[in-house]
């Protein structure tokens, strides 16, 4: 099983210059955020779907298919519940709650704290549905971003988008190295885990929390190898001279062309018309401004 998530297609998506890649990560975290209504998160969506199918990262969505729909589902739910403005629809009883008191003895400060004895429901509305199914849709693209940026850029062209942005050296180092080492670790763990499995142990007995508690002895040999790991590339770090210079040099360039120009002008007008759809409330689930 692959533990990155990088196709290589060569597609001009792929071509792009890493600091538009960068630049096009944070336009796509900024339009979702602005907005809850599923109709206005339509739009980009599409534009997922349609980058999606242009850098052939379907595989990759199908490795998290289960992890999408149990964020749309959960997410829905939760604000269903929580989210109880506007005319109710239907109301779903969940369960009586029996009649409680507590008394607390002070003298003449005495009180009897009483709560209970009517049933708990839940009114569905219609703008609950709306936002509980906005939500989740919003953290759904907001994954389907990350699943495409990190499908389509190269560890070492964020960290090179991330210098050309005037992110500090280390900062950006540290944050690409995030993303070098989890599989690494992930990796680690699934040896491991293979490794015990020859050896007869069963992680598949009992139930679920009996199944997660078989999975402890796996936890020690990645934590001791990732601080093994570490230890060796500090000490490889300073041998190659890391923070001799706040400015270190590459081997590696990267053009801008016209499509890059392109590609960011777009990104911004996508940018502002979000903010526009959240400024004039045409964005949100309630009344328009």
């Amino acid at each position: 099983m692959p533990i990155y998530l990088y196709i290589d297609r060569g597609t001009f998506v792929h071509r792009l210059h890493p600091t538009v890649k960068v630049f096009a990560l944070f336009v796509m975290f900024w339009s979702v955020y602005w907005v809850d209504n599923p109709v206005a998160l339509l739009p980009v969506g599409l534009v997922m779907l349609w980058i999606a199918q242009l850098t052939g990262s379907w595989p990759n969505f199908y490795r998290l298919r289960w992890l999408f729909a149990i964020l749309i589902f959960t997410t829905s739910m939760m604000w269903l519940v929580f989210y109880q403005l506007g005319e109710p629809l239907f109301t779903i009883s969940l369960f009586y709650m029996n009649p409680h008191s507590f008394s607390v003895p002070l003298g003449r400060f005495s009180h009897t704290f009483r709560w209970g004895g009517h049933p708990v429901a839940v009114n569905v509305t219609w703008q609950s549905i709306k936002f509980g199914f906005g939500r989740g849709i919003k953290l759904a693209e907001l994954l389907a971003t990350s699943v495409l940026f990190l499908s389509t850029t190269k560890i070492e062209e964020f960290t090179y988008g991330l210098q050309r942005m005037r992110v500090p050296y280390r900062v950006g180092f540290a944050i690409s190295l995030a993303f070098r080492l989890v599989p690494l670790f992930i990796d680690s763990a699934v040896t491991i885990v293979d490794a015990q499995r020859l050896r007869g142990y069963d992680f598949n007995q009992g139930g679920p929390f009996e199944r997660i508690r078989r999975y402890v002895p796996v936890v020690i040999p990645v934590f001791m190898g990732a601080l093994r790991k570490a230890n060796n590339m500090a000490m490889a770090l300073e041998a190659r001279g890391f923070g001799y210079t706040h400015e270190p040099t590459t081997f590696i360039e990267y053009p801008v062309g016209s499509a890059d120009i392109a590609a960011f002008a777009a990104l911004i007008a996508l940018g502002a018309i979000y903010f526009l759809l959240y400024y004039t409330g045409v964005g949100g689930i309630g009344p328009v401004k």
